[in-house]
């Protein structure tokens, strides 16, 4: 019988209504280390939205010897808020599975100074220079308990299976590599030694929970980065946790030194980690839970009918619509909001915040940034761009049951996205083009395209004016500059360019621009005033990884220091440490940067007592910053 993303299953004893997962990550709690309050309320969401199981992010089992990364679970005062997050998600007939970590090891970021424990004395990631602190036997089993401990805790709480956190080169993978695990004694050498950790704490778990209750292992059967473990190594891990009597095993890809191979950037191709997860489904016998960039509905469907994998996990995609299980198991695929691989979730998260989504306001604020419900009240709200700020100011308005008019100057609605999207690597920015585009439309948002507002055309009684015009490319004051090619126009299809290409800045639209041309056999080179390319990103570091091993792949060359003195159609003339150097080529794209179109600002402060500037209008930055001020704009009016 064939299997399907909606079949109901059983993990060992425990039974689930789909096969659809929120895969771990984790979250910040109290000062205690509990869940807080805004966290329940996520955990909650996704539940509410359909899927089958949720797998908490990491809950460390002790402080002993690393700072906490995120939540804990090693105290009897950390099972109330784990059990209201558990109960909450039961009632919508989620099962929960707790994951428990023993530590970050050499991945912990503290400081430069004090040396983290780890398997072996290896470099620590963040600090290469600083050498780590090989864990004693003692301390192993230390923690070995702590692990069967929490697994009592998280019983205690409710939960219905446990997961152990072993993958990705944290602190159990760390055991199991050989590159970070240079051990003499029973916990080095050979594989099965250095699995003997691992294997310790299932033993713990085991101890700790009832017969019934499932237990998984989050994995790295190949870490796909040169020199590192490959599948050979990784099937026999496998082996070797199912013979330990786990219940399932959870595959992952990748660890920091390639990021990007194990959490999804915008780079990535859908189902990257498949080849893998079918390696390791064809020789186990219990279930596969597998992830990467599985959020395209067909993509997900496939995996599990060509028997892949058992369970599909959504990580990202859960962030940037909680309600894709449902959406999908109602044929109203179009109203998913696409994850865009951005990786917004990952820096907010690594920069000490808790999680934001690019296109999702109200992620880990569900409760505190729920719109008003519609009360009849009439209100009209003016939209002054079509890009992703004034669509998504225009579907909040909609939503709280206002009239809304929303004036377009091109011919279509997208903005920069349309750009931001034209590398054929960044297709999932066209499908938010796409998603919040049908938004509008089903909202009834009256649309005014090829719609320029000016001074001589505003006009109309508005409670709110919302400008969203966007931004332009900048023209530098270059000699020359007139005769270059806009990267916004090439990315757009609007102008070509030929065999040898000169590309002026390597932000992200340059960088990702050179990228493109060089993957259809261009000859590029970027010309960059800053000391390296990506200098000003605000980016995640998996993101720039992946970009950078692009530009590298793509024989993309790079002049970095060097600033641009003369352009003419055929060369580029640069200064650099008192030398003046000249590229000849055949195209020069210019990606400079955009400065913000905010011409209307005072005259629209003058005309109407609402006006909001948001997006690009304010300056140029992020997705981010344009969903979350057009929505937040419309938000709070009163």
């Amino acid at each position: 019988m064939a299997k399907s993303l909606f079949d109901k299953t059983y993990i060992g004893k425990m039974k689930l209504k789909n096969r659809i997962f929120m895969s771990p990550m984790g979250t910040t709690g109290e000062a205690d280390g509990a869940y807080c309050n805004e966290g329940i309320d996520y955990f909650e969401e996704r539940a509410k939205g359909g899927a089958g199981l949720i797998i908490t992010g990491a809950n460390v089992v002790s402080t002993k010897y690393e700072p906490r990364p995120c939540t804990e679970l090693s105290d009897f005062h950390h099972v109330e808020r784990l059990n209201m997050l558990i109960e909450r998600c039961h009632a919508y007939g989620a099962k929960v599975c707790v994951q428990l970590s023993p530590g970050l090891g050499r991945q912990q970021f503290t400081d430069p100074f004090t040396p983290p424990y780890s398997a072996g004395s290896v470099g620590a990631f963040w600090f290469p220079d600083l050498i780590c602190k090989p864990f004693s036997k003692e301390d192993i089993h230390y923690l070995v308990e702590k692990v069967g401990y929490s697994a009592s805790l998280a019983v205690n709480a409710g939960a219905d299976c446990v997961e152990l956190h072993a993958y990705g080169g944290y602190l159990l993978d760390q055991f199991h590599s050989v590159q970070w695990n240079n051990r003499t004694d029973e916990y080095g050498g050979t594989l099965e030694n250095r699995m003997r950790f691992t294997l310790e704490c299932i033993e713990a778990i085991k101890k700790n929970v009832p017969d019934t209750m499932p237990v998984l292992v989050k994995f790295t059967p190949h870490q796909r980065v040169e020199g590192f473990r490959t599948i050979d190594e990784g099937i026999e891990m496998a082996k070797i946790l199912e013979e330990a009597g786990v219940d399932a095993l959870h595959v992952d890809t990748g660890c920091y030194e390639e990021w990007f191979q194990a959490i999804t950037t915008v780079y990535s191709k859908e189902g990257y980690k498949l080849d893998v997860q079918k390696a390791i489904k064809d020789i186990v016998s219990v279930p596969v839970l597998g992830d990467g960039n599985l959020k395209d509905p067909e993509v997900a469907k496939k995996a599990v009918e060509d028997g892949i994998l058992d369970y599909v996990g959504l990580a990202h995609q859960m962030l940037a619509d909680p309600y894709w299980p449902k959406k999908v198991k109602a044929h109203h695929e179009e109203d998913i909001a696409p994850c865009v691989g951005c990786n917004e979730c990952l820096l907010a998260g690594f920069s000490g915040k808790h999680y934001y989504c690019a296109v999702n306001p109200l992620c880990y604020a569900e409760k505190a940034y729920a719109l008003p419900l519609p009360n009849g009240q009439k209100r009209n709200v003016l939209v002054i761009g079509g890009g992703p700020a004034g669509m998504m100011a225009a579907i909040t308005a909609k939503r709280r049951g206002f009239d809304v008019d929303l004036y377009e100057k091109e011919d279509k609605l997208g903005g920069t996205l349309w750009p931001a999207g034209g590398p054929d690597f960044k297709a999932d920015v066209l499908k938010l083009i796409k998603y919040l585009e049908t938004q509008c439309k089903k909202l009834d948002v009256n649309i005014h395209l090829n719609s320029p507002i000016t001074k001589d055309n505003l006009e109309g009684d508005y409670d709110k004016v919302i400008l969203a015009a966007g931004s332009t490319p900048a023209m530098p004051p270059i000699p020359g500059i007139d005769t270059t090619v806009l990267a916004s126009d090439y990315l757009t299809h609007q102008a070509t360019v030929g065999k040898k290409v000169v590309v002026i800045g390597a932000g992200l639209a340059g960088t990702e621009a050179a990228c493109d041309i060089a993957g259809k056999d261009g000859d590029v080179t970027l010309v960059e005033m800053c000391p390296d390319i990506l200098f000003t990103a605000n980016h995640c570091l998996n993101n720039d990884q992946h970009l950078r091993k692009m530009v590298k792949d793509r024989g993309v060359k790079v002049e970095a220091n060097a600033k641009v003195t003369n352009i003419t159609p055929t060369s580029v003339t640069f200064e650099r440490d008192g030398q003046t150097m000249t590229l000849e080529c055949d195209t020069v794209l210019n990606a400079v940067g955009f400065r913000p179109n905010n011409q209307l600002e005072d005259l629209l402060d003058e005309k109407y007592d609402e006006v909001a500037v948001i997006g690009d209008a304010v300056a140029p930055r992020k997705i981010l910053t344009a969903i979350h001020e057009g929505y937040h704009a419309i938000r709070v009016m009163e």
